[in-house]
């Protein structure tokens, strides 16, 4: 009978080095990886929102002809409206046609432009005038406030030298003989220089306009005159092409 020797068990003697913890990482190396991930934070690029842009600043004052009202403004307050104004900054002066330039229009659009700029806090307007308009806001920048509170001055078919047709109706109205060729208004207003600094000048004028006669009246030294052929006199205040280029003016700087 064969006898078996006992196997000798083997005791696992207990280390004496201290053991880890499964997936536990070495102070340092935690340390090392905070740092890194922070660094990457700092170094990806932050999403923003897009930028709006800022709506034009200054504001417009929109001035009419003779024996019209502000309703002729609609297709140019609409498309202004497109191109970033705020109803806000755009403002129609309304006068009674058939009173002085001179002696009193360009006194009251005076105190209509200073309660415009108290209104939205900007330093200066823009006007833009449709015939007749040009004369009243044309006085008031040679020789009111105008010259340190209008940036840009824009005529669109006004007779600034004049129109032969304005004899019609001088007899009873001081708006028509303002307008007559020779007029004390003209004379004054045209002396030189016709444009002066250092507001900006321009004027928009048609060969076919019927009204202005002769129609390059229209048209001022020193200012930036441009021509627009196919207009009659009332079709500035309705055409994209000149309310579009006004526009550009008037958001341009």
């Amino acid at each position: 009978m064969r006898r078996t020797t006992p196997t000798a068990r083997r005791t696992a003697r207990p280390s004496s080095r201290p053991r880890s913890r499964p997936g536990a990482l070495p102070t340092a190396a935690r340390t090392a990886l905070a740092a890194a991930s922070a660094a990457a934070l700092l170094a990806a690029p932050v999403a923003t929102a897009p930028a709006r842009a800022e709506p034009p600043a200054t504001p417009v004052v929109l001035v009419h002809g003779r024996n019209a009202d502000a309703g002729v403004w609609g297709t140019a307050i609409t498309l202004l409206r497109s191109k970033g104004y705020d109803s806000s900054r755009l403002f129609t002066w309304s006068y009674d046609t058939s009173l002085s330039t001179n002696e009193i229009l360009a006194d009251r659009l005076s105190a209509f432009v200073d309660s415009v700029l108290a209104q939205t806090g900007a330093a200066r307007v823009d006007l833009v005038a449709h015939s007749l308009g040009s004369l009243p806001t044309r006085w008031y920048v040679k020789y009111g406030n105008g010259g340190r509170t209008v940036r840009n001055w824009i005529s669109l078919a006004g007779p600034n030298h004049g129109t032969g047709l304005a004899w019609l109706c001088a007899a009873w109205d001081q708006g028509c003989r303002d307008m007559a060729p020779g007029s004390y208004v003209l004379g004054r207003l045209n002396r030189t220089p016709e444009a002066p600094a250092p507001v900006h000048y321009w004027t928009f004028w048609s060969p076919d306009d019927e009204q202005i006669a002769p129609p390059s009246s229209t048209r001022l030294d020193g200012a930036t005159n441009t021509e627009v052929r196919g207009l009659k006199h009332n079709d500035f205040l309705g055409s994209t092409a000149v309310l579009t280029a006004v526009a550009a003016v008037l958001t341009g700087g």
